[in-house]
């Protein structure tokens, strides 16, 4: 779901307690001001549950948060979506080159090294991170959160 909403403060605390307060599950949430003149931040929420659920969650949103626009990405198309995650590595030499192996085969970037330890940045769906985490076996790892916009000529606009 992508909502574009008034960046104001405390927006982001009424939709987080929107969901916890009702126990609604938030997979992902990313949010960040798009369009600084406008006063506008884009956040996107990855999280599921009953078609009627979602229904409710956006009837919600539009009551309580000062939306300018919403969209339910799931049911509106096709959809460009992409995460970024940092994974760390430590060991031996030998752990250290499997681990370059690996990133190399699904195009993570090596972004910092040590000695004894490797920071790879990889970018893509949350499976194709999924996979690279499994293949890679990090001692750390943080996400970024999931960003999504349909593709084509269909936008989030507040104009359009």
């Amino acid at each position: 779901m992508a909502v574009l909403v008034d960046n104001e403060p405390g927006v982001l605390a009424r939709v987080i307690g929107l969901f916890s307060g009702r126990g609604y599950n938030i997979d992902s949430l990313t949010v960040a001001e798009v369009d600084r003149a406008a006063h506008l931040s884009r956040i996107t929420i990855v999280t599921s549950g009953t078609e009627q659920v979602i229904e409710q969650i956006k009837a919600l949103l539009g009551k309580q948060v000062p939306v300018r626009k919403m969209a339910d990405l799931t049911v509106e198309g096709d959809v460009v979506e992409r995460e970024l995650a940092l994974a760390k590595v430590m060991g031996d030499r030998a752990r250290l080159i499997d681990a370059l192996r690996v990133a190399d085969f699904m195009g993570a970037r090596l972004i910092d090294r040590t000695i004894d330890t490797l920071v790879f940045e990889v970018t893509g769906t949350s499976e194709d991170i999924d996979s690279f985490l499994r293949l890679l076996e990090p001692v750390e790892v943080t996400r970024a959160g999931v960003v999504a916009m349909a593709r084509g000529t269909r936008t989030l606009n507040v104009d359009a």
